[in-house]
């Protein structure tokens, strides 16, 4: 398709002049894709990796399906890692030195951006000109970075937030700490001097203008996708069950992901305790896995769940499980009665959507992105609020009408095919075009 854009100029005696800017917008050959608090090799679940890392992966492996190299730079964790790992046929992974390997928080990796960017634009340097055709950030220590690589590089920014502080702030869980002031003010100068803006919904596009004041012809919303080929039905419920050694009669209320209080992990284990003080005939076949790792505030009391299941009276029904990788986690998904999403804040929730592929419907918080990855009353259950009893309420539904769990489910399998990650990376592509068509002709613009 060939795009063509006026623009109104001036001649310098005063007199207006009409630049055309014609030309078929193109794809890139390579793009720069920045992680700098997590790497797309970290196992999601643990310390800061999560949904981003698996939105990383996959984005870059569908865009160098269809002809686009990736090459994604994060920090070394380690001593010992390669400089660089192909990830998959056409995505690279740079491992850039900056600060100390180990123990640094999220929240102390402001003082290392510099050495950051040192790293990017060293690995750089080693390339003719013109090796790079786009930078791509994520999140906003990433877009920091990307920023300032874009200017020199001579290229377009296009940065997914993927959360951001003045939300997060608004919907703070009890105990969590709030974002701080100098992340508000990165993440303002990374919305001004973005090309490009990747939002996960229109509500997150909607958040950027409000909040932010992002320009809204920079905005485009693309939703992430989930990886049909692992989460999908698969052999069905019982087999998932019998493999996890989960009883098969059970109610089996699944959380997945980070454990920190954004996520609410809390308002399961409470829904949980409300329901059986008001049931005890189901204590018997209750069975609530809690699977994922301590991120976040959740690392400052590494036993708070634990010790909130104590005093609830549930441990006996509460099974903490470590993060496991996606074969895995598809078949805990699949083992489930249904997928607890409690969050506080969530830009999307895409383990709402691979529960969901699964054959899982999912009871969630109504906020963020959920409300368009679960559609209420047909894949799962939305829920305005974290008071505990409304939760509960719905998984005594559940335990009263079993069949609940495979009625939802077959269309929640059927809603989830519409998130495939080749249409995300398709769209993602067509907003790589529309920069480069953009920056080009801001820079080069001929005058007919």
């Amino acid at each position: 398709m060939t795009h063509s854009v006026t623009r109104l100029g001036r001649r310098a005696s005063g007199a207006p002049a009409r630049l055309r800017l014609t030309g078929a917008p193109r794809r890139p050959r390579r793009v720069a894709m920045l992680s700098v608090h997590t790497s797309p090799l970290h196992l999601p679940g643990t310390g800061d990796a999560g949904g981003m890392n698996v939105y990383i992966v996959e984005l870059a492996k569908r865009l160098a399906d269809i002809g686009v190299e990736v090459e994604i730079f994060t920090r070394a964790t380690s001593g010992m890692l390669p400089p660089t790992v192909e990830l998959a046929p056409g995505v690279l992974v740079r491992h850039v030195d900056a600060g100390p390997y180990g123990g640094l928080t999220k929240e102390e990796l402001p003082a290392q951006l510099c050495a950051f960017t040192h790293g990017v634009m060293q690995a750089w340097a080693d390339h003719r000109p013109g090796h790079y055709d786009l930078v791509h950030s994520h999140y906003w220590l990433s877009g920091q970075v990307g920023w300032l690589a874009a200017q020199r590089w001579g290229v377009p920014l296009v940065h997914a937030m993927h959360t951001m502080a003045k939300v997060k702030n608004a919907a703070l869980a009890e105990c969590d700490s709030p974002e701080p002031a100098a992340r508000v003010i990165g993440e303002t100068q990374v919305v001004r001097a973005a090309h490009r803006l990747v939002a996960n919904t229109a509500e997150e596009a909607d958040e950027l203008v409000r909040h932010y004041a992002a320009d809204p012809a920079k905005i485009a919303v693309v939703h992430p996708g989930v990886n049909l080929d692992v989460f999908c039905p698969a052999d069905g419920r019982a087999a998932a069950r019998a493999r996890l050694g989960l009883p098969q009669d059970a109610l089996i209320p699944l959380f997945a992901g980070r454990i920190q209080p954004l996520k609410g992990p809390e308002v399961l284990l409470r829904a949980v305790g409300e329901l059986l003080q008001r049931r005890p005939d189901l204590r018997s076949r209750v069975v609530v896995p809690v699977v994922g790792g301590l991120s976040g505030a959740g690392l400052a009391k590494p036993e708070k769940l634990h010790k909130l299941a104590a005093l609830l009276g549930i441990s006996d029904v509460v099974r903490f499980q470590p993060p496991v990788r996606q074969e895995e986690l598809a078949d805990w998904f699949r083992a489930a009665s249904l997928l607890v999403m409690p969050s506080y804040s969530e830009s999307f929730g895409l383990v709402a959507i691979e529960a969901q592929a699964a054959g899982t419907p999912v009871l969630a918080a109504a906020v963020g992105g959920l409300p368009v990855a679960v559609r209420h009353g047909t894949t799962g259950f939305l829920v305005h609020g974290h008071e505990p009893a409304a939760y509960a309420r719905v998984l005594s539904d559940f335990a009263d009408d079993p069949s609940l769990t495979d009625r939802f489910g077959a269309a929640a399998a059927r809603h989830a095919q519409s998130f495939g990650w080749g249409t995300a990376a398709g769209a993602t592509a067509a907003v790589y075009r529309e920069a480069l068509h953009d920056h080009r002709h801001r820079i080069r613009p001929r005058v007919g």
